[in-house]
């Protein structure tokens, strides 16, 4: 029996392993089983060469569990190990015998998984002794090896019979969930599902007289062939969709799938396919699985797949990307960007093809499809220079259009007097019906942008597009909104304007974090009375704070929602009211409107004998003079709005004006519909 010390170049190796190698330890068997796959792989290559020319037998690699001893066992029938080689390959840390391999044997190698040497290592992580009985297909005497997490080791010569290698863990009572059938069959399942290398844990089970009983035939976890390491032209739909469900079995059937691969300049297969999402885009995310050689690596692929990509599902293998010693982290190199380069391409090409060669089908899956499009133009330059090419735009009848084809159906009705193209659009068809229905009349086209990025793509839209402008239906009544001459001037004077402006201010609600701005305009007499507006700028901007993404709009979010109650000048209905304000408080608002006047004047007057001089120049009581009369014009202006309210509080017309416009927004609510519906029902009797 030889003892000896493992060469490493500290004794507190094992507790930085332990604690610190693998982000999570139930990597240990992930590392493992991949080991002895490389091991069977190791000998297949040998055996297609003629360098090994015994038998081949059951190369399956077997994972079991002994719960009184504590034990789990991983073994294999590969190359298995002699004396010197379990010096060299586990004595030596961080010496890999895959790498030698595959230098040797590099034109022949099946697909050998190692590359640092430290895998086996891992399984100190779980367990107090770790021991491996191994049998080299040489011949020479099999070789048993101890160690208890020291850096001591034993070695000696065992009765082992049977070529291979199995290596078993004594595991730590800290760590007994890995003696666990349930918790075992998990990790296998999620690391090492598509291995090329049939592994067996335990035996399958089958119901027989009203109980579970295990069968005499192996319960294989993998599929040794999945569809991603085939070639596109031996596979199906139906194939792609089988597999689909074999790595989501609880998924609705993919919109379409993308068949990864590529051998120069960087090896890479796999597998997309564009899901179905519903709405929320973190859902969705950490679908992705990456694979070296068919071993689960991670699902947190940000590193190599563009960030609007993340959306999709599916499996990339590539034995090109760059890993650290854990498997678990990407490294950022020229191969991860050249990587991430082709699948935004291949991506971008695959949409074009179906595009192309299958519109109907495209416009059919448009709205599934969209948030992933959207997405990828705002987050990536190349991928919007290739996508605008196919991305759509919805209109509110539901029909759909190219870039091109729509500034060819809006630019005779939509250009304004400034020579801009005008995309007129809602986010919702039910509430802002009226406003699209106005547009419509004048024969424009109105677009329905209710995606969750519409906000962010509308702006970059307006960016990427010189002379182009994207208006909501309701940010402006429908003559402003495409502006092809001057508009129509307020005939009222200004102590009209301000009359109408009292009266209905004082009437409109009061609500937490809203404003209310009334305002004036020429219409037709054929328009509402009121219309209420959003300005365009402080609505998108406030829809951006809410959907994230820039912590520079929080500002904007803080902001009470605005609006604008824009009176018809030329309704009718507006006409009467000011009629009747005028017979009624006309003579009441007289000596308020004669005074402020008056006061006004005598402000001047001091402001234009002030004219030039420096502050320290100007007399104190010509200060004080001002201060008093804006003081006094302020508390006029109130009494004259006292009038206008109490006038206002009478006119039933004038409060249902204001609940229609609040309604056709579907801003009435509580008690003020409830009060609205009510006074409905008295102007009917």
């Amino acid at each position: 029996m030889a003892k000896g010390n493992i060469g490493v170049t500290t004794d507190n190796i094992f507790p930085v392993i332990k604690k610190f190698l693998y982000s999570d330890h139930e990597i240990f068997l992930r590392e493992l089983v991949s080991n002895a796959v490389d091991a069977t792989q190791k000998l297949k290559t040998l055996a297609s060469v003629g360098d090994y020319k015994g038998e081949m037998g059951d190369l399956k690699v077997s994972v079991s569990i002994d719960t009184k001893k504590k034990t789990l066992t991983i073994s294999d029938r590969g190359v298995g190990m002699t004396a010197d080689e379990i010096d060299k390959y586990i004595n030596q840390i961080a010496f890999s015998g895959a790498t030698e391999f595959l230098d040797k044997y590099k034109n022949d190698a099946n697909a050998i998984i190692g590359h640092f040497g430290l895998g086996f290592y891992s399984a100190f992580m779980v367990s107090k002794q770790v021991e491996i009985f191994t049998k080299s297909y040489t011949d020479a005497p099999a070789q048993h090896w101890s160690c208890d997490g020291s850096p001591e080791y034993t070695l000696e010569e065992c009765n082992k019979t049977d070529r291979g290698t199995d290596i078993v863990l004594h595991i730590d009572d800290e760590d007994k969930e890995f003696l666990e059938e349930a918790r075992i069959n998990t990790m296998l399942t999620k690391y090492c599902k598509f291995l090329p290398v049939p592994i067996a844990f335990g035996k399958k089970k089958e119901w027989k007289d009203g109980k579970e009983v295990e069968t005499a035939e192996d319960n294989i976890i993998n599929n040794t062939e999945p569809a991603w390491t085939k070639k596109p032209a031996d596979l199906k739909d139906e194939d792609y969709d089988k597999f689909y469900h074999e790595l989501y079995p609880y998924g609705e059937n993919p919109l379409f799938h993308i068949h990864l691969n590529v051998d120069f300049p960087f090896n890479l297969t796999g597998i997309l396919y564009f899901p179905r999402i519903k709405n929320n885009i973190d859902l969705q995310r950490n679908k992705i699985q990456l694979y070296c050689n068919q071993v689960f690596v991670t699902d947190s692929v940000e590193g190599i797949v563009p960030d609007f990509l993340t959306l999709l599902h599916g499996v990339i293998d590539s034995p090109d990307i760059p890993l650290n010693v854990s498997r678990s982290y990407l490294q950022s190199d020229q191969n991860v960007k050249k990587i991430s380069a082709h699948i935004t391409k291949k991506v971008a090409d695959r949409l074009q093809e179906i595009f192309k060669t299958d519109r109907a089908q495209f416009e059919e899956k448009w709205d599934a499809l969209r948030i992933f499009i959207v997405y990828g133009m705002l987050t990536d330059d190349k991928f919007y220079d290739r996508a605008k090419d196919f991305a759509l735009l919805k209109n509110v009848d539901g029909k759909l259009f190219t870039f091109n084809e729509y500034n060819d159906l809006i630019k005779t009705e939509q250009t304004d007097k400034d020579g801009n193209l005008i995309y007129l659009y809602a986010n919702n068809v039910d509430e802002q019906h009226a406003y699209i229905e106005s547009a419509k009349a004048k024969g424009y086209d109105v677009l329905l942008m209710d995606g969750q990025l519409d906000t962010h793509w509308i702006s970059q839209l307006e960016q990427k597009n010189e002379k182009s402008r994207y208006v909501r239906v309701d940010s402006d009544v429908v003559e402003k909104l495409i502006v092809k001459a001057d508009a129509a001037k307020v005939t009222l004077t200004d102590e009209q304007q301000n009359a109408l402006i009292d009266i209905f201010q004082s009437q409109l609600p009061k609500a937490d974090k809203t404003e209310f701005l009334v305002k004036m305009e020429q219409l037709s007499a054929t328009d509402q009375p009121i219309i209420i507006t959003q300005n365009e700028f402080m609505r998108r901007m406030k829809d951006m704070a809410a959907t994230g993404g820039n912590p520079m709009m929080g500002f904007y979010g803080e902001m009470p929602d605005s609006y604008n109650v824009v009176l018809n000048t030329a309704h009718p209905l507006v006409e009467n009211v000011l009629q009747a304000e005028e017979t009624s408080c006309a003579d009441k608002v007289a000596p308020f409107i004669t005074e402020i006047a008056d006061l006004e004047k005598r402000r001047n007057d001091i402001k234009d004998g002030q004219k030039g001089k420096k502050d320290e120049e100007i007399p104190q009581a010509e200060k004080d003079e001002i201060e008093n009369i804006d003081k006094q014009v302020g508390e006029l202006r109130n009494k004259k709005k006292e009038v206008y309210t109490k006038f206002a509080v009478g006119q039933n017309k004038i409060k249902q004006m204001i609940d229609l416009a609040l309604l056709a927004n579907n801003m009435l609510k509580g008690k003020d519909l409830a009060d609205f519906v009510k006074r409905s029902v008295d102007l009917l009797k």
